[in-house]
Order: structure tokens, then C-alpha cells, then sequence
């Protein structure tokens, strides 16, 4: 008990002898407009850049998005200039520290938070835009990635910032998605105040960590373990459209694509492209999906004819045409108005 006594007295006093790094002032003055901006997808950047320094901010950024703006004439105060702390650990460590977080996280409307920000001369952020290394596309490339090359292109810095900025986004606007770049300086030209804006970022914001964090998470398990089936499992999914209606006119319906790394390659009917016709209903998905199903369990030139997800016709033949005449006759009557399915090309002829 006496040394854990001891022990925790000298960690205060090294604490309370600590001094504050020093900083450029010049950045942490109040009332500055600040934008942190971290990409790894540089995208319309220098759009952004511009727009932004248009708009009177100081833009803050990391290594690779430092050197990109300045190369296009754009100023930069580089991170670590904010942070008195170099970049460190092969960029492991670069914007994990209180001059970052706490300049995101601070809620301006708290007296006691902006006075711990000016005791350490921190300064605020106003907007934060990153996005996050290409994990998904790494480990799903063709060319094939090894377990090490999978761990580094993990980040972290990246959605530590992420999260904190969608958690303070009535003080901050958080940007994950260059397609966002032109609705947001509008509304910073505007000077808006709209909620629900900032919320549909922050949901954005979450929702792209979540499902960066389920890809990570299921090439973990592909790498660790033999079993197929893990104990729990996140799934991403992504909309692909809305429907007319779901199974009944009185129901709303949309159709989602699994972004699941078991999926990459895997085809089916959410890869599918439409060529013409009326937009797909919520039935028509249901039947394609089972019509595509039942075709791809033969070897040979195979049609199916499916209705209400039954399959009402089905034959096999060399000659592709007189199949379908087949699969067609099966059935006729429910033939008419199904969705027919093939596993072969279809050309002009047919």
C-alpha cells in the first residue's frame, strides 16, 4: 500500500510538473475559422481548398493532404505544427492528440470547456473532413494483400477524428464524402443554421466508420479462424434504390446491396444492371433472385421461369431457345408476367 501510495504520488507531481507544448499562438487565437482536413481519397481537394480559404479558413492538415493543397497554391499549417509533436510510429501517431481533439470535441456553448481550451492554448475547429485508407479495396484487390500489409492499412487516427466530430456536430460539421464538398461550402457561404444538415453528416460519418469497422472485422475472422460462421457478424449494406412499393402497394420498400467482403465477386441480382423497362418492384427483386438461384444449380444451358418465387418452368438444352419454349410450356398460364432467368448469354435472337 505504501509504494502504490508513493507510486501514484510521484506520477501527480510529474503530471503537475508537466508544461503545456508550446504552440504558434498565431493559431490558436479565439474567433479563428479552422478546418482540419485528412484524406486519403484526395478527390476534388483543391476545390474544397479553395473554397474554404474563399471562405476565410485556416486549413490544418496531415502529410500526404499537406502536401497535395500546397502543391496546388493553397496555405496549410501542417498538424504538428498545432500539435509541437512530430509524426511518429511510421504516421501511426499524427493527429492523436489534445491540441486535435480537444479543439473537435470542446462544446462552445460550455464555459468551462472554451476556458480549458484558452488555458491551453487551444484553438477550435469548425469543420473536419476525412476519410479513411482503403481497407476494403486492399484486401478485396485481385493482386491479393499479405496480413501485415492488412494490419498498417488499418487506421485510426482517422476515425478517432471522424467520431469526434460527428459527436460535437452542432459545433462542428463533419465531411466523410467528397460528394458532400459543394452542399457544405453553401451552407458555410449561408452561414445556415440547420440541425437537421449537421445530423444527416454526423449519421453519414458513422455510418461509413461502422461499416469500415465491419470490413476490418471480417477479414480479422478470415484471417484467424477455419470456422465459416462467426460467433457475431456485421453486415454492410448500402441502398441501391428506392421501390415503388414492398410486397403490397401499402408498403414501403428499398433494395439494399450487401458490401460484405464474402460477397466481393460473389454476382447475383444486386450487381445486376437494368437495360430498360419500368424500375424494379420489391416482388420483381424477390422472383429475379430466385430465378437466379434456382439457373445457377445446373452445369448446362439452363432456363427458368419463375413466378411469385416459385419456379414454374425449368428446362435444359443445348440449344438455349427451345429451352425456354420448354420452360415456358411448363406452365404457361403462370408464366405470364414472371421473371425468366438464363445461365447463359442471351443475344439478338432470343
Amino acid at each position: 500500500r505504501n509504494s502504490d501510495k508513493l507510486t501514484i504520488s510521484g506520477v501527480r507531481a510529474m503530471a503537475e510538473n508537466l508544461s503545456t507544448p508550446e504552440v504558434h499562438k498565431e493559431h490558436s487565437r479565439p474567433g479563428k475559422k479552422q478546418a482540419l482536413i485528412s484524406l486519403s481519397d484526395k478527390k476534388d481537394l483543391e476545390f474544397l481548398g479553395n473554397a474554404l480559404l474563399d471562405l476565410g479558413f485556416t486549413i490544418v492538415s496531415t502529410g500526404g493532404t499537406a502536401a497535395s493543397l500546397e502543391s496546388s497554391g493553397i496555405p496549410v499549417t501542417k498538424v504538428e505544427e498545432l500539435t509541437a509533436f512530430p509524426e511518429m510510429l511510421d504516421g501511426r501517431v499524427k493527429t492523436l492528440h489534445p491540441n486535435i481533439h480537444g479543439g473537435i470535441l470542446a462544446r462552445r456553448n460550455e464555459k468551462h470547456h472554451m476556458e480549458a481550451l484558452d488555458n491551453h492554448g487551444i484553438s477550435t475547429f469548425d469543420v473536419v473532413v476525412v476519410n479513411l485508407y482503403p481497407f476494403y479495396d486492399k484486401v478485396t484487390s485481385s493482386s491479393g494483400i499479405s496480413f501485415e500489409d492488412g494490419i498498417e492499412n488499418i487506421d485510426i487516427g482517422g476515425p478517432a477524428m471522424i467520431r469526434a466530430a460527428a459527436k460535437n456536430h452542432d459545433d462542428v460539421l463533419i465531411v466523410v464524402d467528397s460528394n458532400d464538398y459543394s452542399a457544405v461550402i453553401e451552407y458555410l457561404k449561408n452561414k445556415q443554421v440547420d440541425r437537421p444538415f449537421r445530423r444527416r453528416l454526423a449519421w453519414k460519418a458513422f455510418q461509413h466508420v461502422a461499416s469500415y469497422d465491419s470490413a476490418v472485422s471480417e477479414w480479422l475472422w478470415q484471417q484467424t479462424s477455419g470456422e465459416k460462421f462467426p460467433p457475431a457478424l456485421t453486415v454492410p449494406l448500402f441502398r441501391v434504390s428506392s421501390l415503388r412499393y414492398g410486397e403490397n402497394p401499402h408498403q414501403k420498400a428499398a433494395f439494399y446491396s450487401d458490401k460484405s467482403l464474402a460477397e466481393v465477386n460473389a454476382g447475383g441480382i444486386a450487381t445486376s444492371i437494368q437495360h430498360h423497362g419500368k424500375e424494379m418492384s420489391y416482388n420483381n427483386y424477390l422472383d429475379a433472385d430466385a430465378a437466379w438461384n434456382c439457373v445457377c444449380e445446373f452445369g448446362k444451358p439452363t432456363c427458368v421461369v419463375v413466378k411469385h418465387t416459385n419456379p414454374c418452368g425449368v428446362a435444359s438444352r443445348d440449344d438455349i431457345i427451345e429451352a425456354y419454349r420448354l420452360a415456358v410450356r411448363a406452365d404457361p398460364v403462370s408464366a405470364f408476367g414472371g421473371i425468366v432467368a438464363f445461365n447463359v448469354e442471351v443475344d439478338e435472337v432470343m
